[in-house]
């Protein structure tokens, strides 16, 4: 029997990440798949084009790896954690990651592919100030204006230092930092680097 069959016949002709039962091809697991089953996943159209695209990921596709997430076979464990991992800032992926348990060796699988990536996100993701200066974690920034801070009932003056920030992965125009005893998320556009 070819991967192709081995395949369809392990995933019972359903994708196994989200159980479509069209346009499925097998799809070997990076970085180093030998092309053979146990390294390989059988997913839809759906499923491979958001995987090789990140830009395209509908998110709520990805709500189908709460039952995929606990497949016994590796392959669809490592897919589901690098993707439960791409999608980390949604709550619910965020949980279901928190509950995902992979053996040791498949866990530095699964890392070994996703750390190419995630360097890459974090390359892209730049946290700039109001004056394009390049921050860091742990930077301290001075507020450009007041800023009213929602639910927190206080205003943060402009001129107030901001020590030990912390970046917000994934999205460049936030930062975090603790003003009158409250962690607070500001606008990078709002700060400059002291």
């Amino acid at each position: 029997m070819s991967t192709e069959q081995d395949l369809l016949t392990r995933s019972e002709t359903k994708c196994e990440l989200c159980s479509a039962p069209e346009n499925l091809a097998g799809f070997e697991v990076p970085p180093s798949s030998d092309g053979s089953v146990d390294q390989s996943v059988l997913i839809c159209e759906t499923c491979r084009d958001q995987i090789n695209n990140p830009e395209k990921v509908d998110i709520n596709h990805w709500r189908c790896l709460n039952d995929s997430m606990w497949s016994q076979v590796p392959a669809v464990q490592v897919m589901a954690w690098r993707m439960l991992n791409r999608l980390s800032n949604e709550g619910w992926a965020q949980d279901l990651l928190d509950m995902l348990y992979l053996e040791d060796e498949t866990l530095a699988w699964a890392q070994s592919g996703a750390g190419a990536e995630a360097q890459a996100d974090e390359d892209d993701v730049k946290h700039l100030d109001s004056n394009g200066v390049v921050l860091e974690a742990g930077d301290t920034v001075t507020l450009i204006k007041d800023l009213n801070v929602k639910g927190a009932g206080f205003t943060a003056k402009r001129g107030t230092a901001v020590r030990g920030i912390a970046l917000v992965p994934g999205n460049a125009e936030q930062i975090e930092g603790r003003v009158s005893g409250q962690q607070i998320v500001i606008l990078t556009k709002f700060v400059k680097k002291s």
